[in-house]
């Protein structure tokens, strides 16, 4: 009988996990989704903008994107970090 009684309450114990579970997911996905509409939406890059973009080196020289492959040959992958 004790070990009855301990598995019902070990099955209350998991449904309630479970439900905390869903409903913690679903005002995360809520608070996402509100978030959501105060970003600015990224704009696509046009070749004029990745020309004129300024690359700085690791030694801390300045190069346009436009020269450095027109001169070398470089290919450059601009990458939009949020914020």
């Amino acid at each position: 009988s004790l070990f009855l009684t301990d598995l019902g309450l070990l099955k209350t114990m998991v449904t309630v996990t479970t439900v905390l579970k869903a409903v913690s997911l679903f005002v995360a996905e809520v608070i996402s989704a509100i978030t959501d509409w105060f970003q600015t939406k990224p704009v696509w890059a046009d070749l004029k903008i990745l020309q004129d973009t300024e690359l700085k080196t690791t030694g801390g020289g300045k190069h346009k994107a436009k020269t450095l492959w027109e001169k070398t040959g470089a290919v450059v992958t601009v990458i939009r970090r949020p914020g």
